[in-house]
């Protein structure tokens, strides 16, 4: 999704100025990974993160960043200490989060987990920034708020989950009329072959152990739901001009086709890849053109067989309360989203079951329409209402 800018070849005659919203995450760590694979490439003008003062410290010495901000302004005085005699800025809290995804950069990788990621990445699209989204809950959230602003301020977004990053790079935007299906693909988790009666007695260390992505444990346990599909669903629709239901979920257990799209005269159109996160990644620092990646290549004939099956929505609601939310519109998906976060919290903090992850959601979701979604405003008022009944119910359960 592109508005004026762009980014011109001969850009790459000079640093590329990033800085990183969520720099000690697990994205987070995969760009600076990248970034010290190609020295001189890259020049980091700010990193951000929530509470973790030390990563974030030693990382911006070592990329020479010119500023760092730590979201708990707790830790503000930690961080000044940590960065003594560097010559890097310091600052704390959401007005610090926000400067750094305003300062001068050609590129901002938002990769701030869940909706605290939401205004830092609003920002720097009001900046009219390239904005490599990995924080799918800003989409998910505030999607027509943020088409918006995209349009409005020149900015461009990158997709930077593997999935839709696969759609980006297979998808006829020139003739998006041609395109018949898009089918997101999804591991399907630790638990897709679970009989019923198993699920109702996982444990949070289970939900989050995933059988082949390394990821938090936030993103982890929604992959365990099938929320994170669900999620992306709608961060596809608001994404790609191909209308709902048009969009299927399609489990691939090898992890390896990581998006299809389908056209018109029946081609299908896949990108493939380890899964590794590094490989979106290197694409949204290298567009329009590629940098090197250090994922392993694909072996298809050590790998032998790429399986798929569709998915099992009764044991697996989560994906049917994502479309309910999506078609619903208006602050429904904001809903949605702020009720999974307390639920999923709930649950790893051991007061809620595995199951009730999706009960909770579906309550939430069931207690009346969310209303129009009209301002950043507005969207914080649906956001702490949902919340508050969230933890409600999470402490009936």
């Amino acid at each position: 999704m592109s508005g004026a800018s762009t980014i011109a070849l001969a850009a790459h005659r000079r640093p590329r100025r990033i800085s990183i919203l969520g720099a000690t995450g697990s994205v987070g760590q995969s760009t600076i990974d990248l970034l010290s694979r190609h020295p001189g490439a890259f020049q980091v003008e700010a990193l951000t993160a929530q509470r973790n003062v030390e990563r974030l410290a030693a990382d911006a010495r070592r990329l020479g960043a010119r500023f760092a901000a730590i979201g708990d302004e707790a830790r503000h005085a930690d961080l000044k200490a940590a960065l003594a005699g560097s010559g890097i800025e310091a600052g704390a809290g959401r007005a610090a989060l926000i400067e750094a995804a305003r300062r001068p950069a050609d590129l901002t990788m938002a990769a701030i987990v869940g909706y605290a990621g939401l205004e830092p990445t609003m920002a720097a699209i009001e900046a009219g920034r390239i904005v490599a989204l990995a924080n799918k809950e800003t989409l998910v959230a505030a999607g027509p708020l943020v088409v918006e602003r995209v349009k409005a301020c020149g900015a461009t977004l990158l997709p930077v989950d593997s999935e839709h990053n696969a759609i980006f790079q297979v998808f006829d935007f020139a003739r998006a009329e041609r395109v018949s299906r898009i089918l997101l693909t999804a591991s399907g988790g630790p638990f897709r072959d679970a009989p019923a009666e198993a699920l109702a007695r996982v444990t949070p260390d289970q939900a989050i152990a995933h059988p082949v992505w390394s990821m938090g444990a936030k993103i982890s346990v929604d992959s365990a739901t099938l929320m994170n599909k669900g999620l992306e669903l709608i961060e596809a629709a608001w994404l790609f001009p191909v209308p709902e239901p048009r969009i299927e979920v399609l489990i691939h257990p090898q992890s390896i086709v990581h998006s299809l799209v389908e056209y018109v005269d029946g081609s299908v159109l896949a990108q493939l890849g380890a899964p590794d996160m590094r490989t979106p990644i290197a694409y949204a620092l290298g567009w329009p053109d590629r940098i090197a990646g250090p994922a392993p290549r694909l072996d298809l004939a050590a790998i032998g067989r790429l399986t798929f099956q569709a998915p099992d929505e009764t044991r697996f609601p989560a994906l049917r309360l994502a479309r309910q939310a999506l078609r619903a519109g208006g602050a429904a998906p904001a809903v949605l989203n702020a009720a999974n976060e307390v639920a999923v919290e709930a649950f790893l903090g051991g007061r809620i079951g595995f199951l009730d992850i999706a009960a909770l959601v579906a309550s939430v979701l069931d207690e009346g329409p969310a209303g129009p979604l009209t301002s950043l405003e507005s969207l914080r008022s649906v956001d702490r209402r949902a919340r508050a009944r969230a933890n409600e119910l999470a402490q009936k359960r």
